[in-house]
């Protein structure tokens, strides 16, 4: 199984998504790993990513999910996915579930005017919530609770998880 955390930057998808994996034993693999030079410069300077930008990391990303799958492997990977063709790519298989890390604006403004170290310019949480499409069928889960809570509500909603 491979477990998916969606959402803007500052939601905590890195933050749960470390806890999760390592709660559950599975490797934990983050996006932004992913990105490319270029694409890592261009949002230090505050650009948002285009769809073309983003093309390369996707596939990148899904050979990742593939390969994981394909070694019957379980994984979680921490992944911004905002738009319903990014998360198409991703949803390759049925055992790829989709957590959507929900916060509202305000939150997450305040989380990233804390963040230190992270190449993401808090300048593009605008174009982020712009290009959010909220998932329909994801589980989805309140950011406004603390990291241990949200991992324990994850591990409940999917039960093969806690199994």
């Amino acid at each position: 199984m491979i477990i998916v955390l969606m959402g803007v930057s500052g939601a905590g998808k890195t933050t749960i998504g470390r806890l999760l994996a390592e709660q559950l034993g599975w490797t934990f693999y983050d996006a932004d790993e992913f990105h490319s030079p270029t694409n890592v410069e261009k949002m230090r300077r505050g650009e948002p990513l285009t769809d073309d930008d983003r093309a390369p990391w996707l596939i990148k990303l899904r050979e990742l999910l593939r390969a994981t799958l394909e070694a019957k492997s379980n994984a979680v990977v921490a992944c911004s996915a905002l738009k319903s063709v990014y998360r198409e790519q991703l949803l390759i298989d049925d055992k790829v579930r989709l957590v959507y890390l929900k916060g509202d604006y305000s939150t997450i403004e305040d989380r990233l005017s804390q963040r230190r170290d992270h190449f993401m310019n808090p300048a593009l949480l605008k174009s982020q919530f712009a290009a959010l499409e909220e998932p329909d069928g994801a589980m989805t889960v309140d950011v406004a609770a603390c990291p241990a809570d949200i991992v324990q509500s994850i591990r409940e909603s999917l039960p093969i998880v806690a199994e």
